[in-house]
């Protein structure tokens, strides 16, 4: 069967618009995730951190996931809670042990993963399956004692978008946003003006629209002086936000939140105030 030049011209066009499709999605997927798989802590600064426990788990896709556990100190009023965190689009859990410390020193347990692809985890990243990452590590949580209301999910950046969409699947005690996004579209469109980047985006990780569903206390940081991620990003993701919530405007670069340490510590230290406080009523209600 011979084709007309009209019908050749069309599939020509067809399969040049398949191909500059394609051509996105690589280019979507290499921008969005930077996964790192060599580990760069050292023993010192392990030994810092101790105690602490190399895990692995699976998630309901059959994927090994590696993670980190730092037990909160026997003697923490805190004991019972935990952070999971869930850490930006680069590098893996080695690069952030900085802020396993100062999380730490706020007297709760860390738990820390990373996603598949990432570090020693296995598998290829996705944002489905970035999310079954997550409500795994939340699964392993919960294995070993943790309440879900003294989960508490954190985000970091990218992270931003897997810990509010874990906190829409699973109880949570509360969402910390450190640093992140309203969306991939919506920092796509302003990284890559001349790209149709709202109309083509396959990645969302939208966590402005999840915001509105969330019933439990919420943390907000950024800084002014993140060149990566605008301010705006977090102020629109604030306000979206139900009450309780908290807004607390960290310093240095988007990769460097501690660099005013006593600031960030200060910060979360307050969200812990004011989830204990919400604790310490709804129970006093109870026994009315």
């Amino acid at each position: 069967m011979r084709l007309g030049r009209k019908s050749k011209s069309l599939l020509r066009a067809i399969l040049g618009l398949a191909c500059v499709l394609m051509l996105f999605r690589w280019f979507e997927h290499k921008q969005v995730y930077h996964p790192g798989r060599l580990m760069s802590q050292s023993d010192a600064e392990m030994e810092s951190l101790r105690p602490w426990e190399d895990v692995y788990f699976k998630t309901t896709d059959n994927v090994r996931l590696n993670g980190w556990f730092f037990p909160a100190n026997t003697n923490s009023s805190r004991a019972q809670f935990v952070v999971l965190l869930c850490h930006g689009n680069g590098g893996n859990i080695s690069h952030r042990l900085d802020v396993y410390q100062a999380l730490r020193e706020t007297g709760v347990a860390v738990f820390a993963f990373d996603y598949r692809g990432y570090g020693l985890s296995h598998g290829r990243p996705s944002e489905a399956g970035t999310y079954l990452d997550a409500q795994a590590a939340y699964a392993w949580l919960r294995q070993r004692g943790f309440a879900p209301t003294n989960i508490i999910s954190y985000g970091e950046s990218l992270g931003g978008g897997i810990a509010s969409e874990l906190c829409v699947r699973e109880s949570t005690g509360g969402l910390i946003l450190q640093s992140t996004f309203t969306s991939i579209p919506d920092i796509g469109a302003e990284i890559y003006p001349w790209l149709p980047v709202r109309l083509l985006s396959s990645i969302r990780y939208d966590t402005l629209s999840r915001l509105p569903q969330l019933k439990i206390p919420v943390l907000v940081m950024h800084s002014r002086e993140d060149g990566l991620i605008g301010y705006r990003h977090s102020e629109k993701n604030f306000a979206a936000a139900h009450e309780p919530k908290l807004f607390i405007e960290i310093r240095g670069n988007h990769n460097d939140p501690l660099y005013d340490r006593q600031g960030f510590t200060d910060g979360i230290e307050k969200f812990w105030r004011l989830i204990e406080s919400r604790k310490s009523t709804r129970h006093s209600e109870s026994e009315i």
